[in-house]
């Protein structure tokens, strides 16, 4: 669909498979509605541009600076091309380009087979030395028949240097390596004059001698290329002023490499790609139903065989609930449900007063992060009750990265409608954080009606509190249980922007402008959710409410795939799309299968993180309340329990025991 090629407009044939690939290319490969209101912002003014003369071009420019000819449409000679000019520093930022350094010594030793030339002509042995600058007497000797013919033809000569090393170069390349080599002599035996070729700088014509050895022989050190009988300083300049060129790439790419190693930047990419399909093939996907065995082991729902080779027997104590919050960080559960239903079920002896001591530490804060809808049209309706709000705990370093990604599409909280509620809201946003007793002497309120607001705020998402204590209280009716006097202090979850304007007269909330402790932020979040699942692919991150798009989870993921840190590839069997891993989640797959199924029966709350009935398997999903149950046997869903309504799903049988077990379950 050039322009050379199809005149007037383009047509797209209406097909599913042009469909799914513009969408895939335009909002997967890139972000084509961001792209049109930067340019909608350019053209009205809303963004300027400015141009900057750098040392070195952006990342965002290598892709065109470096790309080949055919990439361009005009048929301009590449020596005419303005992006030869421009001079790359390095390729990559020396802490990635140190990362791709670990690299499979097979796929090294594959890719330097295939940039070794093979000559089975006396032409092809002419362009092998055209291509890799020159090669020495061990390096030619099988090609001596070739050789004779070269010789004879004078399109080959051999220069012997100052410490006796003999080398054949191509007589198109004779001079350039003569003023190269300091001292060499030549042997000239062909029956013409060489051709008399351009005059070289020595440093110069070191750099083009070397370009094609690079471009030949993977891997190698300053010293190896310095044996053949060349200067050391020389070789050291030129391979400096290939990297210069973002030609070469510096680092220790194969294992016990005795000196930093240099590589053609084109070689060390088809490696990196050879080591990744490798690492991709170690291990054979698992079923949907396997993979939810071992999930069921990876979050700790049961005591069986331990997965990856770790123990995960039920924790105790508040170090076991910091485990269960580092791996359920970010997702949404109601919040009856996590006290009973969810670290009971991964915790032995669950003492709520453990997750009191990891919320008054300030690791962890608990809120509705998604706000909540205020009801319209029904004059006085109150929001939905706390106790089936869905709330979420964030570890405070991340907690800008969850509430970005949540208010990133304009789903900031509703402001209430209760004058309490209102009340209550201007006080902590003029004053911050205030305790439960300062609230009822600054606002004037009752306490039936400061715990009503308080409920109505913490469900559309403005509140949070020191512990959990808070919620407990809110949970409990008014008469029982802890009161709102032991909570701590409430204070805003969130920066309020826009029309909910920031606090006044010296109030705090919890989160801030400022730059991220975890450095990028979507790769934080990516980390939070592989800790959940083990692996993570389209399929589980589209189930999670807060986490970012999965276009921009890709990038993050890809990258830290490249760094070594994860696992790309095919790990669960039915699923479209890339899927990615923990090392120690792959680990885990494998051990389970050479496990035999046990027939084990695991009973899930609906609002479970591990309940993915409806999601990876077949079949409708169960409404996330703490009342539903999902009976799994071996990983399959085997009977739904909803609205108190016992389903048994199709090709399973239940015995009445299992049937009453499910019941009392609820």
């Amino acid at each position: 669909a050039c322009f050379e090629n199809i005149q007037g407009e383009r047509e797209i044939p209406d097909h599913p498979l042009v469909r799914q690939t513009i969408s895939d290319c335009l909002t997967e490969a890139m972000d084509i509605e961001a792209l049109e209101r930067i340019l909608a912002d350019i053209e009205a003014g809303r963004l300027s541009i400015e141009a900057r003369d750098l040392k070195e071009p952006s990342p965002l420019s290598q892709e065109i600076i470096n790309a080949r000819p055919y990439a361009f449409l005009d048929d301009a000679p590449l020596e005419e091309r303005r992006t030869r000019a421009i001079q790359s520093r390095r390729y990559l930022d020396p802490a990635d380009a140190g990362d791709l350094g670990r690299l499979d010594p097979r796929a090294i030793e594959a890719v330097r087979a295939e940039a070794w030339p093979q000559a089975r002509s006396a032409d092809e042995l002419h362009d092998a030395l055209m291509l890799t600058g020159f090669l020495t007497e061990g390096e030619i000797a099988p090609w001596s028949d070739p050789l004779g013919i070269l010789q004879a033809e004078s399109r080959a000569a051999c220069l012997r240097t100052s410490d006796g090393h003999s080398l054949w170069v191509a007589a198109e390349r004779f001079r350039q390596a003569l003023t190269a080599l300091p001292g060499a002599e030549a042997a000239w035996v062909g029956p013409l004059s060489p051709p008399a070729g351009k005059t070289w700088e020595p440093e110069a014509a070191m750099v083009e001698i070397l370009r094609g050895r690079m471009e030949s022989l993977g891997p190698v050190t300053a010293a190896r290329l310095a044996s053949d009988g060349l200067p050391r300083d020389r070789v050291d300049y030129a391979l400096l002023a290939l990297e210069q060129e973002g030609f070469v790439l510096r680092g220790r790419f194969t294992p016990d490499a005795p000196d930093i190693e240099w590589c053609e930047r084109r070689l060390l990419a088809r490696i990196h790609r050879y080591t990744l399909a490798k690492l991709r093939r170690e291990i054979e996907p698992v079923s949907a139903a396997d993979y939810i065995r071992f999930l069921f082991s990876w979050q700790g729902l049961d005591t069986g065989t331990p997965a990856g080779g770790i123990d995960l027997a039920k924790p105790s104590g508040p170090e076991g609930v910091e485990a269960v919050l580092s791996r359920l960080e970010g997702f949404e559960a109601p919040c009856a449900a996590w006290e009973s239903e969810i670290f009971p079920a991964r915790l032995a002896r669950y003492e709520p007063a453990w997750l009191d001591l990891q919320s008054l530490t300030g690791d962890y804060i608990w809120g509705r992060v998604r706000p909540g809808v205020q009801p319209q049209g029904v004059e006085g309706r109150k929001p939905g009750p706390v106790k089936a709000s869905p709330i979420a705990f964030l570890g405070r370093e991340r907690l800008e990265a969850w509430l970005a990604t949540s208010d990133g599409e304009g789903r900031l909280a509703p402001e209430p409608e209760s004058p309490a509620a209102l009340r209550v809201l201007a006080h902590l946003r003029a004053r911050g954080a205030s305790y439960w007793r300062d609230l009822l002497w600054e606002t004037g309120l009752t306490v039936s009606e400061a715990r009503e607001a308080i409920a109505e705020l913490v469900s559309l998402g403005w509140l949070t509190s020191d512990g959990f204590r808070g919620l407990r209280a809110l949970l409990a009716p008014p008469d029982k249980g802890p009161g709102l006097e032991r909570a701590g202090r409430w204070s805003l979850l969130r920066v309020v922007v826009g029309s909910q304007a920031a606090p006044e007269g010296g109030g705090t909330s919890l989160a801030g402008p400022g730059p991220s402790p975890s450095g990028n932020p979507v790769e934080a979040l990516a980390r939070t959710l592989l800790r959940r699942y083990g692996v993570l692919f389209r399929k589980l991150a589209d189930r999670e409410n807060l986490a970012p798009a999965w276009r921009d989870l890709v990038r993050a993921l890809r990258l830290m795939e490249a760094r070594g840190e994860i696992r790309g590839g095919r790990f669960v069997e039915g699923f479209y799309g890339e899927q990615f891993a923990l090392p120690e989640a792959l680990a885990g797959l494998r051990s389970l299968r050479k496990r035999e199924k046990t027939g084990a029966w695991v009973t899930l709350c609906a609002a479970d993180p591990a309940n993915l009935q409806g999601i990876l398997t077949p079949g409708p999903r169960v409404p996330a309340t703490r009342a539903n149950r999902v009976l799994f046997r071996d990983g399959e869903p085997i009977a739904v329990l909803e609205s108190g309504e016992l389903r048994v799903l199709p090709g399973h049988e239940l015995d009445n025991a299992m049937a009453l077990r499910l019941k009392s379950a609820s």
